[in-house]
């Protein structure tokens, strides 16, 4: 597994081998992955949207959670900097510029 992988992905799909830093409900599967953020240093980050992600993620690979929710591909080409979220499942992915809180 890999996190530092040059942007933007050959092909505009996230490589097989890119780990990102998991909120483990959704690297388990027991909630969906309603948040995606491509941060300032090229991490990819995914969150529940609900519960606080500190000290409770794994790094996983991002195929397993595409494998699992193929709406997820659609973001590898999601620019550095920027957050997609949505709702639920079901709902389509807002793009807005990201940054930390403490910034």
């Amino acid at each position: 597994m890999i996190r530092d992988v040059p942007f933007p992905f050959e092909g505009g799909r996230f490589p097989s081998d890119l780990g990102a830093i998991v909120q483990r409900s959704v690297a388990s599967g027991d909630a969906p992955a309603l948040v995606v953020i491509h941060d300032d240093e090229n991490d990819w980050l995914v969150s529940d949207g609900v519960s606080d992600p500190n000290g409770n993620s794994v790094v996983f690979h991002i195929a397993h959670l595409v494998n699992r929710d193929p709406a997820i591909a659609e973001l590898a080409s999601l620019p550095i900097g920027c957050v997609a979220s949505r709702a639920s499942v079901d709902s389509e992915w807002v793009i807005e510029p990201f940054e930390y809180g403490d910034e």
